[in-house]
């Protein structure tokens, strides 16, 4: 499966099969969002929550792949992502694109 955030495939044809998407809500634990919440004290990245949204845009991803294999696609173009604060430690992540199927020229 090919994915790609730009709407065309050089050197190939496609025809469209629809919006795809997956998405997740993520959460940390009481005690790493505390030591995270400690961690603005001093500054630096927070890697628990980094952590935390690479995990749930690879979900994300997978949810979405699933669903462009059940249409049959071959790629999946236009891909974008995008995150919301659902909660104090929990966030949203959706990936979504444009499932497509190659054509013979």
């Amino acid at each position: 499966m090919q994915l790609l955030n730009i709407d065309y495939i050089p050197g190939k044809k496609f025809e469209a099969l629809g919006l795809v998407k997956g998405n997740v809500v993520q959460s940390k634990n009481f005690g790493k969002d505390f030591m995270a919440g400690m961690k603005t004290i001093v500054g630096g990245e927070i890697t628990s929550y980094t952590e935390m949204l690479n995990q749930a845009r690879q979900i994300a991803v997978k949810r979405m792949v699933d669903e462009a294999e059940a249409l049959g696609a071959d790629a999946v173009v236009n891909i974008r992502y995008a995150s919301a604060s659902v909660m104090q430690g929990a966030a949203e992540v959706i990936a979504y694109g444009t499932a497509v199927r190659f054509v013979e020229e």
